[in-house]
Parts: structure tokens; C-alpha cells; sequence
């Protein structure tokens, strides 16, 4: 069973985490209004392969549609999750094509 992490906005680092005890996962940002740009994602090589990476895009998109932002996905990694789960294009700034 994959193990779930709780989401921390750090708004001080301008990044969505995941406390992994001995690291932390993270999605950078930058928030301008009611816009969110999504810049950056890292997963420690430690801890690669275990979904981690899309358990916090599940998580952070989550977010942004309960906040009801409006995203602009950046990282190339939060696009082709997007792709792949087009339920989340409502969330993307209308005219941003993802590929």
C-alpha cells in the first residue's frame, strides 16, 4: 500500500512539500493574485519510484481547484501529469496549451 502524505503549503518557500521524514518533496511556485505558476518539481533520488511525485501533484492540484486558482503549469513534469489526466485542464489558464 502506497503510503500517503499530507500537503504543506510553504508559503514562506513558495513551495507545496511533503515532510518524507528524512527529506522533503517539493513543488516550487509563485503566486501572483489569483494566479498560480507551478515552476518545479523534486523528488530526492531516494525516494524515486514510489509515486511520491504524483501523490503531490494530485495534492497541490487539489488545492488549487479548492482555492480556486488559476494554473500555469511550468514544469514540464505537472504538464505531462495534466496531459495524462485531462480532468485537470479546467484549472489551466484558458490559451496555455499543454504538450
Amino acid at each position: 500500500m502506497e503510503r500517503t502524505y499530507e500537503l504543506i503549503n510553504n508559503t514562506e518557500a513558495k513551495q507545496f512539500e511533503f515532510d518524507l521524514g528524512d527529506t522533503t518533496a517539493k513543488i516550487e511556485y509563485i503566486r501572483a493574485k489569483d494566479k498560480i505558476y507551478l515552476t518545479h518539481t523534486e523528488v530526492p533520488e531516494s525516494h524515486g519510484g514510489k509515486g511520491i511525485g504524483t501523490q503531490l501533484i494530485q495534492k497541490t492540484l487539489e488545492h488549487i481547484k479548492a482555492q480556486d486558482l488559476t494554473l500555469i503549469p511550468l514544469c514540464p513534469f505537472v504538464a505531462t501529469y495534466i496531459n495524462k489526466h485531462p480532468e485537470w485542464k479546467a484549472l489551466v489558464l484558458k490559451g496555455i496549451n499543454i504538450t
